[in-house]
């Protein structure tokens, strides 16, 4: 990977993080409201696929979103009054933490129900190429949803019909606090999804590297063959399932395994290995300059969060 790229991924991993800790905090101080799922430890995933989108491309998020509408090209200042409830937020404030949505940068929520949006992500390149319009299509879903009707119902049909859909398994081995190996009998994801003959590859969801490597092939793949390709990636969330969830269910020793593999440690060390002395020194002197202007982009959005208008429901006519 080049080092330009490379930078370039770092930081929108790292505005990620920033953000969703950030989230954390707003939400401790009781200024967010409602449910709030992170995505600390995953950035790798959003980061990987969404560098290969484009702002006519559709994407279709679950409950933990954030970073999927950040990279869509939502605005944190967007993003950050939607979670305080205010009118300025994409969803007008009415959708909260789990329903980030933008008609106008094709990002299709944002759904707080389970499989929800893949039979929803099915329809998007469909109705593009009845339409004529040359769009890629990427649904993003946990594990869990795998154990759902509809993730099944939607594959079959887009096997079936030739839909040209990127499905994205985030696997981080926990549906809520259920065990992957205590909820699904199939544990290979591959071999699930090869039996509606849609072809599947397994990614390194904490290596960023692996991802870019294994998305390009899965879109270059579907753009030849205008068939649905499968991704599963496995990783890890290092907060708990929402700010609500004790975690009680993880073994702490297990965490720390994973947060060895942290993807912005990983993809850190990986572009200093790269680099001699002098040019390791000016690397991490703009690596700060980066971290400066990401907490300011994210300051910003709070301040226009907390500027923002909450909106009179009882002037709302029906």
């Amino acid at each position: 990977m080049e080092l330009i790229k490379g930078i370039e991924l770092l930081t929108n991993m790292q505005r990620i993080r920033s953000l969703e800790e950030l989230s954390a905090e707003l939400y401790t101080q009781e200024k967010i409201r409602g449910f709030l799922h992170l995505y600390i430890g995953q950035e790798a995933i959003a980061t990987g696929v969404l560098n290969f989108l484009s702002l006519e491309d559709n994407v279709v998020g679950t409950y933990r979103e954030h970073s999927h509408a950040l990279l869509k090209g939502i605005s944190a200042k967007k993003i950050f009054a939607e979670m305080y409830g205010k009118v300025e937020g994409c969803s007008k404030g009415r959708g909260g933490s789990m329903h980030l949505f933008s008609k106008e940068h094709r990002f299709f929520g944002g759904s707080a129900i389970v499989a929800s949006g893949i039979p929803h992500a099915v329809g998007l390149p469909f109705a593009a190429e009845k339409l004529g319009e040359k769009r890629k299509t990427v649904c993003f879903f946990g594990e869990g949803a795998m154990a759902e009707g509809a993730f099944h119902e939607a594959m079959n049909m887009a096997s079936l019909w030739k839909i040209p859909l990127l499905f994205c398994c985030e696997n981080n081995l926990y549906a809520m606090g259920t065990a992957l190996k205590k909820s699904q009998a199939q544990l290979d994801f591959v071999k699930k999804s090869e039996s509606y003959l849609i072809k599947a590859e397994k990614a390194d969801g904490m290596n960023i590297m692996d991802v870019f490597e294994k998305t390009k092939y899965a879109l270059d793949y579907m753009e030849s063959e205008q068939r649905p390709f499968f991704l599963e990636f496995q990783t890890y969330r290092f907060k708990p399932h929402s700010m609500y969830d004790p975690d009680l269910y993880r073994d702490k020793n297990e965490i720390a395994l994973w947060k060895e593999k942290d993807p912005i440690v990983f993809l850190k060390k990986h572009l200093l290995s790269l680099l001699s002395v002098e040019e390791k020194n000016s690397f991490l002197n703009n690596w700060e300059r980066i971290n400066i202007e990401i907490l300011k982009e994210m300051q910003e959005a709070i301040v226009f969060a907390e500027n923002g208008r909450l909106e009179n429901f009882l002037e709302l006519q029906i």
